[in-house]
């Protein structure tokens, strides 16, 4: 049977990306990361793994749908039908939406729709609420206003820091993503 390919876009340590690669069989194949910072730690972890990866720097393209044009083009030459955000620090123009429309999917740590956009962790500890957690979502033209797939409440311990919030919050991202993805995939 053949495996779905799909693509992983990434900006930084590329930890969700490595639980991905790390969570045993899946129903797709990672045929290419993405990285829009050609020194991310990603890149390393993409090699280890044998993943092509494709880098660029946004600021080195005319526009966004100069650079968005050039990932689609190189997406679909390689068969990619899916892409999971895992880190991307970009909003998704329109050249990328529509080429993906209802196949690209995100992960953020937050229980959407509280806490969207950048810094949901750091969001959620200064409002000082008893709970947030992890939301895995479909990417729309908004931020953070996709349809959700999945989510996972983490609660927030009276003694917690931002920074082992954070901790919690990532091994709840590193389990239900690539379970929200298994799935995902083999019912479409």
């Amino acid at each position: 049977m053949r495996k779905v390919k799909a693509a992983v876009f990434a900006s930084g340590t590329g930890s969700n990306f490595q639980a991905i690669m790390e969570a045993g069989p899946m129903p797709c194949e990672i045929a290419v990361l993405v990285c829009d910072q050609p020194e991310a730690p990603v890149i390393e972890k993409a090699e280890a793994f044998g993943v092509p990866v494709f880098s660029f720097r946004a600021k080195n393209y005319a526009s966004k749908e100069h650079y968005e044009r050039e990932i689609v083009s190189r997406l679909e030459e390689l068969g990619v039908e899916w892409i999971f955000l895992a880190g991307y620090m970009r909003i998704c123009g329109p050249t990328l939406l529509q080429a993906y429309t209802d196949r690209m999917i995100n992960i953020h740590p937050s229980l959407l729709p509280a806490f969207p956009g950048k810094d949901a962790i750091g969001q959620a500890f200064q409002a000082n609420v008893e709970a947030t957690g992890v939301t895995v979502h479909y990417v729309d033209e908004g931020i953070d206003t996709g349809p959700i797939i999945a989510q996972q409440e983490v609660p927030v311990m009276p003694d917690d820091s931002e920074g082992t919030l954070k901790k919690r919050i990532q091994a709840v991202e590193h389990q239900l993503y690539p379970a929200a993805i298994k799935e995902l995939i083999l019912i479409k």
